[in-house]
């Protein structure tokens, strides 16, 4: 029976423009985009999972340099990165399984994997180290205790889930990331959790 997790891409689709009106432009992210930047070459490119409407992530991204492939399975919100940043990639996609067949310097999902059930997220991690050429670094927000939440949006319900701590280090070191920086309830940025880390390059392992 389908539940509040199969329902994320249609709740998204069906009302792209009200969670683009809704989206915070204050960017209290800018000190974890800065860093995450810091580990990207100034003219790199970055994978923007879950982008949404480009608005403020992407926006920002882009401002500093970066060429950024945006993908986010709401053909709604894609339109909408499309026509404010045409001069980049994107594409309306499942993170899923997604498969580029090419690699990038950086890639981040911000506020977009926890929507995934626990078992969409194990198996996404693989899916994050494909598309990451070695030495690159991945930045993503999460819950820090295993388990679901429902929570509401406009009225309609809207899906969490998290696994432990311990087991987003264990996954993340079995695909062979190092973890840089870990900070659980970051409140000078909305109380998230926020991971970010760099793969290997397949030589020395860091």
């Amino acid at each position: 029976m389908a539940g509040p997790a199969d329902g994320i891409v249609d709740l998204y689709s069906r009302r792209a423009a009200e969670f683009d009106a809704d989206r915070g432009r204050s960017l209290n992210e800018q000190p974890w985009l800065d860093a995450f930047l810091d580990h990207v070459p100034s003219a790199g490119t970055v994978l923007d999972l879950g982008c949404g409407s480009g608005e403020p992530i992407a926006r920002y991204l882009i401002g500093r340099g970066r060429q950024v492939t945006g993908v986010d399975a709401s053909p709604g919100l894609i339109a909408l990165c499309r026509e404010r940043f045409p001069e980049q990639d994107w594409i309306v996609a499942d993170m899923r399984g997604l498969d580029l067949g090419r690699t990038f310097d950086g890639m981040i999902a911000w506020h977009s994997s926890f929507h995934l059930t626990r078992a969409d997220q194990r198996a996404l991690f693989p899916v994050l180290a494909r598309h990451l050429k070695p030495g690159g670094v991945l930045m993503f927000t999460s819950g820090h205790e295993d388990g679901e939440r429902i929570g509401e949006w406009r009225g309609e319900p809207l899906y969490h889930a998290s696994l432990s701590t311990a087991e987003y280090r264990e996954r993340l070191e079995a695909e062979g990331f190092t973890i840089l920086r870990h900070v659980v309830g970051d409140y000078d940025a909305g109380g998230i959790t926020v991971w970010l880390c760099r793969r290997g390059d397949g030589t020395m392992g860091v």
